[in-house]
């Protein structure tokens, strides 16, 4: 069973900054993208940013120029450096990965718990 476990959110003042870990575990074959993701209560989850198994990376409007993703594949863990953070910014943060189990498996989308962001003084 492959799960996927976020850590490092909680709270900080405006233009303060945040490291999010995500480390997926269990039987795991291959990681494939990797992203991270975000919601707030009575939206629908968004996408903030993704990182491909070669190191593509891509942003939300909302994310470019003060998140950066970047992932540490011996370790299987994704992260998302949040700079300059705004009241805005405040939401339950999810990471997802598209992983095989085994070598012929089925790709499957596996997403963390979550992690509480709150920015705020």
């Amino acid at each position: 069973q492959v799960q996927l476990v976020e850590s490092g959110g909680g709270l900080v003042q405006p233009g303060g900054s945040l490291n999010l870990s995500c480390v997926a575990s269990g039987t795991i074959f291959r990681i494939y993208t990797m992203e991270w993701h975000r919601q707030t209560p009575g939206n629908e989850r968004a996408l903030l940013a993704s990182i491909t198994s070669g190191g593509t990376v891509r942003y939300s409007d909302s994310a470019e120029g003060r998140f950066t993703i970047s992932r540490e594949d011996a370790k299987n863990t994704v992260f998302l450096q949040m700079n300059s953070l705004k009241p805005e910014d405040t939401a339950f943060y999810y990471c997802d990965a598209l992983i095989t189990e085994y070598g012929a498996g089925p790709l499957l989308k596996m997403w963390g718990q979550g992690t509480q962001v709150t920015v705020s003084s």
